[in-house]
């Protein structure tokens, strides 16, 4: 997350919507990449999910028909707000989504909504297992369904015991689910011996393996035991898109947080930390797709440096009583993955 300020000069964050020393009304321009100053006279106007509910900061051009930013377009299905407490995990559920939307949008990957695009387009169903229990977090032909109740704290928590995660976020899901549609939309009609698809099988094997029957083994059985030599979590070696997704979803946070450190000036070149050197194998694209050492070398620096910030996050984390901030490990085949998600995010890229 970048920095952001007032044109009073004063700090702002992603989710501000007035500004604590001139107490103007703010928000963010999702076009420019700015927050701005929403006065009667601007060219911009807030979104309605903002004005009506207080879950919303994005703005508008106020010229717009639209009364809903591009974001909050993208819902197809809201929770029930008649009940306080909907209104307050739904708000949460948008923070996490507008934060995927943002990234997404920054490193040039065009988000039309599904009313728009109904082929590639995307949409949300944020829907509470309270009034739906069938309901399940996943996507499906460009809409991402998330369970309500993840925004409850204790539930997402008791979940992250009951599979054993080390992590559990909200913006996790988003995250993940986010690889799902981005595949369907950028791999899936490429034709079998495509480059894109072959070094994708060659990176996390054959995506046409059968999908259920390798969750049914994953959940009745687990993870093998050597799974962190290869993968990212232990969900992502339950099947080839599961580890695509796993390892996007890292990608994502290591793209942010990055972004928001140095955006702090927080810099590896400032910290007493020696670099973390990873092997130079570790940048390689699979064969098939063209890259250069320039590439490569680049890809490897920025890995390092997020390594070395997250060893400096985790022992401020410590510092604080708190478990790890960031409770993973990139070894070599994890980091080749992480290349190709590198590549693959600039190739969608407008």
């Amino acid at each position: 997350m970048q920095r952001f300020t007032c044109d009073c000069g004063n700090v702002l964050f992603f989710g501000s919507s007035r500004c604590l020393k001139c107490s103007s009304d703010v928000g963010y321009d999702p076009q420019c990449g700015v927050m701005l100053r929403v006065r009667p006279d601007s060219a911009m106007k807030r979104c309605d999910n903002g004005v009506k509910h207080s879950v919303c900061n994005w703005l508008l051009p106020a010229s717009a028909t639209a009364t809903l930013c591009i974001a909050c377009r993208m819902n197809r299905t809201i929770p029930d707000l008649s009940t306080p407490r909907n209104r307050m995990l739904w708000a949460r559920m948008e923070m996490a989504k507008r934060r995927l939307i943002y990234t997404l949008l920054r490193i040039g990957i065009t988000l039309p909504s599904k009313k728009e695009n109904p082929r590639t387009g995307l949409a949300f169903d944020i829907v509470s297992t309270l009034s739906n229990p069938s309901v399940t977090t996943g996507h499906l032909n460009g809409v991402i369904t998330v369970n309500l109740e993840e925004a409850d704290d204790s539930y997402r928590q008791f979940n992250q015991q009951q599979l054993g995660e080390n992590s559990r976020t909200l913006l996790g899901h988003f995250r993940h689910e986010s690889a799902h549609y981005l595949w369907q939309r950028h791999l899936s009609e490429l034709p079998w011996d495509d480059p894109q698809r072959l070094a994708f099988r060659e990176r996390f094997g054959d995506e046409w393996l059968d999908y259920s029957a390798a969750l049914t083994r994953h959940y009745e059985k687990g993870a093998p035991p050597d799974w962190t030599q290869n993968y990212i979590t232990a969900y992502a070696a339950s099947h080839p898109w599961e580890d695509w997704a796993e390892t996007w979803a890292h990608y994502l946070q290591i793209l942010d947080g990055l972004e928001t450190c140095e955006g702090l000036g927080i810099h590896v070149k400032h910290l007493a930390l020696p670099l973390v050197m990873l092997p130079v194998e570790s940048g390689f694209l699979p064969t098939m797709l063209m890259s250069t050492t320039a590439e490569d070398g680049e890809f490897l620096a920025w890995l390092q440096r997020w390594m070395c910030l997250s060893t400096v996050l985790n022992e401020i984390s410590h510092s604080l009583g708190e478990q790890a901030l960031y409770p993973f490990v990139i070894p070599v085949p994890v980091a080749q993955k992480l290349r190709l998600a590198r590549h693959f995010a600039k190739a969608w890229s407008t």
